[in-house]
């Protein structure tokens, strides 16, 4: 990667941390997060950041425990734009005052009045910005102006353009600041001065060649679960390193209609890869057998692959790397303190002590999941895999509310399979970005031709969001539902109901379970 050219994203603990770099990335410059306190003013220096952004945070800059990073990061000559918690963060550290703000706090839409400034270039002196605080900056520090108020902020935006250094009350980074995106395209480029170089074709080439030189001859061993991040890690490798790479596929029973058979066709049949499927329903069905409750399912599940995998790993032998599909979220995530705990995710959740390994490859790391699908397009693999929706490594077992059964399992992949094919069919455009049934416990009586029956109830879920911090369910044609619930109970045995979820996140979660 070409290190002349990134932003620092400085994290104080604000909510928008993650959409931050990603609206740097989609300006082709690349941005990564730190904690606030994981690094030096001098190792910001070493790093040759062109910019630092500071990002915003729950706190008040004038309580004592409140996260502050060393003022010292204002005199480093590198560009900073304070956002939020991180323009008060700003003021703060320059001397000026901030305070509870004077009339009441601001949330939600708000128009934001502009001076003329090289960070508002491109923006009307009236548009819409997304406020969110309590906290404002009453007195701006020597050197500073005011470039933005609002009705109830007089200072929404401040500026010292001799030492480049700007703050903005308002969040830029979300959708409903109209002009956000043109805001951090005049930082990055007007006042940092990039030149835009960060490439996913670019990225694909150079972490081809350094894993073909750094694994060359060598054996790497991947879990290949068939979804997006395992599915291109695959790939780069094997454009690196062709049938080095060792790919174990577990195919628990759970995963939706057609995936076992499409992930094995796609990579040993159509790309070669050295794939080796483990056909493993009837283990973890039986380990599954009389669990209702989610977590302990996931727990299982995720038990289960681990020894699934350790036993095809023993039978390889050595490798010299073990591979894994991280991104550059779970690196983040990785690095937070405690954190409330709503579901358990997935993963090998500790490397399988029983496998010998020198090392981890984590190809993937530095990008965004939107990121990582670009990569996959680049390197030819099909667009079912490549759009593959979120789906949970539990599969199938947490969108079955209550006991896994074969019965079931049969039910919900015929349900689900006719609720994307009435949607990918076009008569939703655009798709929204998850859909999926849901097989509840509830059973109801129905009547099929003039017999009584007595079956599940399905419920169908489709959500819209960014990036699935939160969602809107999807306001879907009732003609789109009306075919989506009269080929489910005609064409499904056992389902005499369907229902639709029209619950948002928060307060619920994506998945049911």
């Amino acid at each position: 990667m070409d290190t002349t050219e990134k932003i620092l994203v400085l994290d104080f603990g604000g909510q928008y941390n993650q959409l931050i770099a990603r609206r740097v990335r989609e300006q082709s410059v690349y941005a990564e997060i730190r904690p606030y306190d994981r690094i030096t003013p001098e190792e910001m220096r070493r790093e040759g950041y062109r910019g630092i952004i500071f990002t915003g945070g729950p706190n008040s800059v004038y309580d004592p425990a409140s996260p502050h990073c060393d003022p010292a990061v204002l005199g480093l000559g590198i560009p900073v734009l304070g956002i939020c918690y991180g323009a008060q963060l700003l003021a703060y550290l320059a001397g000026g005052t901030v305070a509870a703000a004077e009339h009441a706090s601001e949330y939600g839409k708000t128009v934001l009045h502009a001076e003329n400034n090289t960070l508002f270039e491109g923006v009307p002196q009236e548009s819409v910005c997304w406020m969110s605080h309590t906290d404002s900056v009453r007195a701006v520090p020597s050197g500073f102006t005011v470039i933005a108020h609002t009705e109830k902020c007089p200072c929404a935006a401040l500026a010292d353009d001799a030492r480049r250094l700007y703050g903005v009350q308002f969040h830029p980074e979300v959708t409903h600041t109209v002009f956000g995106k043109q805001i951090l395209k005049n930082f990055l480029f007007s006042v940092c001065g990039c030149t835009g170089n960060w490439k996913m074709e670019d990225y694909a080439a150079r972490t081809v060649a350094a894993y073909r030189e750094r694994y060359a001859g060598k054996k790497v061993l991947l879990a290949l679960s068939g979804g997006v991040d395992s599915s291109v890690a695959a790939m780069l490798l094997h454009r690196a390193i062709g049938r080095d790479l060792r790919c174990v596929f577990v195919d628990h029973g759970l995963l939706r209609k057609g995936e076992g058979d499409l992930v094995e066709k796609t990579f040993r049949e159509e790309a070669d890869v050295n794939l080796i499927r483990v056909n493993a329903a009837d283990r973890f069905l039986t380990k599954l057998a009389g669990v209702r409750d989610p977590e302990t399912k996931r727990r299982i599940i995720g038990e289960e692959f681990i020894r699934v995998f350790e036993e095809e790993a023993k039978k390889i032998g050595h490798v010299h790397a073990l591979a894994q599909g991280t991104i550059y979220p779970d690196v983040i995530e990785s690095g937070k303190g405690d954190s409330a705990v709503i579901k358990s995710h997935h993963n090998v959740g500790g490397l399988p002590s029983v496998i010998s390994f020198d090392e981890i490859a984590e190809p993937l790391r530095e990008l965004f999941k939107d990121e990582v699908r670009r990569v996959g397009v680049l390197l030819g693999l099909p667009e079912k895999l490549v759009r593959r929706q979120p789906f949970p490594g539990p599969g199938l077992a947490v969108r079955i509310l209550g006991e896994i059964t074969r019965e079931k399992i049969g039910i919900l992949q015929d349900a689900d399979a006719i609720f994307r094919e009435v949607l990918e069919e076009g008569a939703v455009d655009p798709l929204p970005d998850q859909y999926f049934a849901v097989l509840t416990e509830s059973r109801s009586v129905g009547v099929m031709g003039d017999a009584r029956t007595y079956g599940y109830t399905v419920a169908l879920r489709a959500v819209t969001t960014d990036d699935f911090m939160t969602a809107e369910w999807a306001r879907l044609p009732y003609e789109v539902l009306e075919e989506a619930s009269g080929r489910i109970t005609n064409e499904v045995s056992g389902v005499s109901r369907v229902v639709y979820d029209i619950s948002s996140k928060p307060p619920a979660t994506v998945e049911w379970e």
